[in-house]
């Protein structure tokens, strides 16, 4: 049983799997503890202290409107008391109240405070948890290995292709069970480092229909003209929102006009959960959170993935089949829960959610089925070993000059939906052009990573406008 991915949602679901009885391999292009770097937008939402989880679910369909599926969250919110005193049973450490219960933030979109976390490290946190259990549970872990196509006979998986970016090679894997747990396509409006997408360039390149592909859900808190975000959490340690003219602002107005964040009244005994924030606003941007205010700018959250039914299990047709021995969780997924929009803290909850669900059903299906057609996965590498020496196009851009065309062009979708036809034929021209390599070796070739995963991207650009 195979899990892609290296975030909270794909570490989840490697060690469900484990608990299950399979064996278990945990595959990325990143290196172990990469995924401890990236921001945290928000915590986890929990019902902790309330009767029941009902509120929760309410708060998330109405943020999400009338595409939630609201089985997806009563069943997401319901578990997110059971996921907190998971962690907490794994030694990751809360921010407490005077009770000795994690910590409740306030946040735009719930009715109760309901955002538990460490600050702005439960990203890091939580990761760091995970991987332990990894480790405790001796699940064989490769990385540095960008999935570069599924292997499939008749809609049901075989394996996969990869390249080992270190050495170069080409290689496969035989499998009887996959999930796809790989980050979300943020890198569409900023770059791969941010979100490459992997799980849905896999998932179009086997012929699987995607969901929700036109919903931006925003972060309103990333400061100007950087990549640092801020989580939401700070909004209720002092921090505040502010318009030009100075009056309070509310986070969907970080669309519409130039506003900026005031943290100069912060609760002094909040800023030690948020003090890697400050450091970094300070290097960054030499601002003084105590004298200066903050620019800040939105910045997309994507929610739209492959289709999962309750089980996990990827679906074809409208949900009336299933990609036999195909599973998906966290970003790559889509199981309606967000709907339209996104209720902060549900991101978190739902990668942890959807990846202990995928992975026990996937270790489930792979413990009771056999091995078979060993030979296709041979002839799939040999014909990706030809595609991978043409991925070279000497009259192309170069990886830069990709990068920041598809960059303005996802831009360009936010701010006129209107153009749909003139992104598309750009994109099919930049498509046509192809990438042009400067770095020809073979061994740790950063560029040619790159490369593969802005293909991801363009891919996933051109299935974003198929959807409209």
């Amino acid at each position: 049983m195979v899990v892609i991915g290296g975030n909270p949602a794909a570490l989840r679901a490697a060690i469900a799997s484990a608990d299950e009885g399979s064996n278990t391999l945990l595959i990325d292009s990143g290196g172990i503890g990469s995924k401890q770097g990236k921001p945290s937008i928000a915590g986890i939402a929990a019902s902790v202290g309330e009767i029941n989880s009902s509120a929760h679910r309410d708060d998330t369909i109405l943020a999400g409107g009338e595409n939630t599926d609201i089985i997806s969250a009563a069943r997401a919110c319901g578990e997110a008391v059971s996921i907190i005193s998971e962690l907490e049973r794994w030694g990751l450490v809360f921010r407490r109240d005077e009770e000795g219960l994690p910590y409740r933030s306030n946040s735009p979109g719930h009715s109760k405070a309901r955002l538990t976390g460490c600050g702005e490290a439960s990203v890091r946190e939580i990761t760091r948890v995970l991987e332990e259990q990894i480790i405790k549970r001796k699940i064989t872990r490769r990385y540095d290995c960008q999935i570069t196509r599924l292997v499939s006979d008749n809609k049901q998986i075989r394996g996969l292709i990869y390249l080992d970016i270190i050495s170069g090679e080409v290689k496969s894997i035989q499998a009887k069970s996959i999930i796809l747990a790989t980050e979300g396509y943020e890198g569409l409006w900023k770059s791969p480092m941010e979100g490459s997408g992997t799980g849905l360039a896999l998932a179009i390149k086997s012929g699987i229909k995607l969901k929700g592909m036109n919903n931006f859900p925003i972060h309103p808190l990333m400061i100007k003209d950087t990549n640092l975000h801020i989580p939401i959490e700070i909004l209720d340690a002092g921090g505040q929102l502010r318009k030009p003219n100075g009056d309070d602002a509310q986070p969907n107005d970080v669309l519409e006009e130039n506003c900026v964040l005031d943290l100069r009244k912060m609760n002094q005994n909040d800023k030690i959960w948020f003090d890697n924030t400050i450091s970094n606003i300070k290097n960054r941007t030499n601002l003084d959170i105590n004298v200066d205010v903050i620019p800040v700018s939105s910045s997309v959250v994507t929610t739209g993935g492959i289709p999962i039914d309750p089980e996990g299990r990827v679906t074809l047709d409208k949900g009336k089949m299933w990609f036999t021995g195909l599973f998906a969780a966290g970003q790559s997924s889509n199981n309606g829960m967000h709907g339209n929009g996104l209720l902060p803290g549900n991101m978190l909850l739902n990668d942890l959610f959807s990846g202990q669900i995928a992975g026990s059903n996937a270790s489930s299906w792979a413990i009771k089925e056999k091995f078979s057609n060993s030979s296709l996965i041979n002839s799939e590498e040999i014909k990706y070993l030809d595609e991978i020496k043409n991925i070279h196009n000497p009259g192309g851009k170069s990886v830069g000059q990709a990068s920041t065309i598809l960059t303005s062009l996802a831009n360009d979708l936010l701010i006129d939906s209107s153009q749909y036809s003139t992104i598309n034929k750009s994109l099919s021209r930049l498509q046509k052009q192809g990438i042009r390599l400067t770095d020809k070796s073979k061994v740790v070739n950063t560029e040619l990573l790159t490369a593969i995963q802005l293909n991801h991207l363009m891919m996933i650009l051109e299935e974003i406008l198929l959807d409209n």
